[in-house]
């Protein structure tokens, strides 16, 4: 599922690790001798990024064989790649293979517990990530919380119609306005964000596709939802603000269709564990 790596990407990636060589493996004069690697999770997660580190090993000559791959639940102890070639280039890829699938892994985790969570509650509720992915690193992250099963909510300002309140700040009729973008762009899903239900039930003529409430409770949440409902409207409600682990399950429970959440960019990364020996 990952493509988002390029032949330059990794040598950047390497680049940054080793602009000059490895001082120390070099300096002991080991760089020839056949090693091996093992990597392995020390605690159960969901897995992202070994793709990419076997890409790594394979950039520096070492043979590389991944035994998982992204988007698996691998449990504690689980394998998930093995390396055999020079010394030399088994520690050059070493540390920046698995800090990577520590990091991107972390983050399907996250994303997979979250969605698990949600949808023991309500089977048919979608997690998306917002776009508050580390600027220079969206392609990774989003590679990320798609291995641990969400999709994105906006990859960006180009794609996708979302009026905030800072934008109705501008408008004298926000009805008008935002009723004028469905005729503009009828092919395009038309979001609103608001915080109140009062805000809902003054924008709900405007015909949005969608609610997106700003940190709202789990009880306001309902609110909203009864009263959409009541109105005969399709729009859907999503919850969006301070969603995350602990709480996602109540926001399903209160009828949120859609969750919308920056959490997982955050996770804390996996443990990965790396055994390295002669071969």
């Amino acid at each position: 599922m990952m493509k988002w790596w390029t032949e330059a990407l990794l040598d950047e990636l390497l680049g940054e690790d080793t602009p000059h060589g490895d001082l120390t493996t070099e300096a002991i004069g080991i760089s020839g001798a056949p090693a091996r690697l093992h990597m392995s999770m020390r605690a159960e997660a969901t897995l992202c990024g070994v793709e990419v580190a076997e890409a790594l090993f394979h950039k520096v000559g070492v043979a590389a064989e991944r035994l998982e791959s992204s988007g698996a639940r691998v449990p504690a102890g689980g394998a998930i790649l093995t390396a055999r070639g020079a010394a030399g280039g088994v520690f050059a890829a070493w540390k920046v293979a698995q800090t990577l699938v520590e990091y991107l892994s972390g983050i399907a985790t996250l994303t997979a517990d979250i969605i698990a969570a949600a949808r023991a509650v309500s089977p048919e509720v979608a997690v998306v990530t917002t776009r508050k992915t580390l600027p220079g690193a969206k392609a990774q992250m989003i590679a990320a919380i798609r291995a641990g099963g969400a999709f994105p909510h906006r990859l960006g300002l180009s794609e996708t119609l979302l009026v905030f309140p800072e934008h109705r700040a501008f408008l004298d009729d926000t009805v008008a306005r935002v009723a004028a973008l469905r005729l503009a762009m009828p092919e395009k899903k038309l979001v609103v964000e608001v915080k109140t239900l009062d805000e809902v039930i003054a924008v709900l003529p405007a015909r949005p596709d969608v609610f997106q409430c700003e940190k709202m409770t789990p009880d306001a949440i309902r609110a909203v939802v009864e009263h959409v409902e009541g109105a005969g409207s399709p729009a859907l409600v999503a919850a969006a603000g301070g969603v995350n682990l602990q709480n996602a399950a109540a926001y399903a429970a209160a009828g949120a269709r859609i969750l919308v959440t920056s959490a997982p960019y955050w996770a804390k990364p996996a443990d990965v564990k790396v055994a390295i020996g002669p071969a």
